[in-house]
């Protein structure tokens, strides 16, 4: 296999790894369960919206995007000049895709979400922050979910 070959075949790897690792985030809505969540039972108190605010829940940073980056980075950095510089353009490559990759696997994984302030029944008001996968304003009566991890959902 000529070097040429080799280098498209490690970026296309790293490239793919990257998309297929990134595009996956633990979810955060409300609809979602994780496998412990199902068929465990959870609590269920009932309120009212008092606010919604939109905010952004930040993308992950698993560190696969720092390495496939940094693989990417240091196969293309490789290709450069001969000898020393040769080393220096890899080691630099490779860095500078580290860092690429990291904001990418970030930016890739961030979404857009509601904070949600309900006033319960018990008279006790607290937020939850999730998706916004699902409209709330105030005055919707809710429910709000909590399982035994201490996760809380608000559903309608």
């Amino acid at each position: 296999m000529t070097r040429h070959v080799y280098t498209a075949v490690v970026a296309l790897t790293a490239l793919t790894i990257v998309t297929l690792l990134s595009g996956c985030p633990a979810s955060m809505s409300a609809s979602s369960y994780t496998r412990d969540q199902a068929r465990s039972a959870q609590n269920v108190e009932f309120g009212t919206v008092q606010a919604v605010r939109e905010v952004q829940i930040e993308g992950t940073k698993s560190g696969v995007g720092t390495l496939a980056g940094g693989a990417i980075g240091g196969v293309l950095g490789n290709e450069v000049g001969a000898g020393t510089g040769r080393t220096l353009a890899t080691i630099g490559g490779g860095l500078a895709g580290a860092v690429a990759g990291s904001a990418i696997e970030e930016g890739v994984t961030r979404q857009r979400g509601l904070e949600i302030t309900v006033r319960l029944d018990n008279g006790r008001t607290m937020a939850v922050t999730q998706a916004a996968d699902e409209s709330f304003v105030a005055g919707d009566r809710v429910r709000v979910l909590f399982d035994r991890f201490g996760t809380a959902r608000v559903v309608r």
